[in-house]
């Protein structure tokens, strides 16, 4: 029997990122190959980008978030790099970008759908008015298209953002929950961010492009939970629920592969 195909993760970092080594193990432990390239690099050679099965966009501060939270990365790729990642969309190739990374693809517009990439949500100011980091309890829509959030059901995970209240127009958000693109929410009663309808990320509408505030590459071993000494040996066995967010996305390419898609 051969060995299952490993897909390539192409994880894009700039001035201010700092979450693409976690990012790239979590990847790694799904099964994926990782290449971590200098969002200047790609500018300089943007056919890097079809090389790869997966896109990943990390959190950090990209550019110390000045002006906005994302604003200046999504601007740089929107002017130099929007085209080539429209086509990596319309291959299925998928997507995910994680805190400032969401912030990144909602600015570019490839989130809430690629192929119309005008900004048409953001990510705002937390309502506290302050930073938060904390662990958050949270629930994926079993109704999503989302490749990402399949099989997941109830779970924590850490958020760190003071930029990360999800908001839009009401229609939009009407829109968003039509079409099944509401992947992921803060668990009811727990809403971080004063984010609308308590989401905390969303899918373009073939599924396979996903945003969101929470970092599950901080969540793919038991010993990453700040409780895990107390929850038994049985815990050290099972499989987290940051794990299986890129489990699926390898998995999704893996099929289409096997598929000749």
């Amino acid at each position: 029997m051969m060995p299952p195909m490993q897909p390539t993760t192409l994880i894009i970092r700039t001035a201010g990122t700092n979450c693409d080594a976690e990012l790239a193990h979590a990847f790694e432990q799904a099964g994926a190959s990782t290449q971590t390239i200098h969002l200047g690099r790609l500018i300089d050679e943007p056919v890097r980008i079809e090389r790869f099965d997966l896109i990943g966009f990390p959190g950090g501060f990209s550019y110390g978030d000045d002006i906005a939270a994302g604003r200046i990365f999504a601007n740089r790729v929107k002017h130099r790099l929007l085209g080539p990642l429209q086509d990596a969309a319309r291959r299925g190739v998928p997507m995910i970008g994680i805190c400032n990374g969401f912030q990144v693809l909602v600015k570019l517009g490839l989130l809430p759908n690629p192929i119309d990439p005008r900004q048409r949500c953001t990510l705002a100011d937390n309502t506290s008015g302050r930073f938060t980091c904390r662990w958050t309890p949270m629930v994926a829509d079993p109704q999503s298209v989302c490749i990402w959030t399949q099989g997941l059901g109830g779970f924590e995970l850490p958020i760190a953002h003071g930029e990360g209240r999800f908001t839009g127009p009401a229609a939009l958000i009407e829109n968003l929950k039509s079409n099944s693109q509401v992947a992921l929410r803060y668990a009811d009663g727990h809403n971080p961010n004063g984010s609308d309808d308590r989401i905390a990320g969303i899918c373009d509408p073939s599924g396979v492009i996903f945003g969101l505030m929470p970092h599950p590459e901080r969540y793919v071993t038991p010993t990453q939970h700040p409780q895990w000494t107390r929850r038994g040996e049985g815990f050290l066995l099972e499989t987290m629920p940051g794990l299986r967010f890129f489990e699926n996305a390898v998995q999704h390419v893996r099929e289409r592969s096997t598929a000749g898609v």
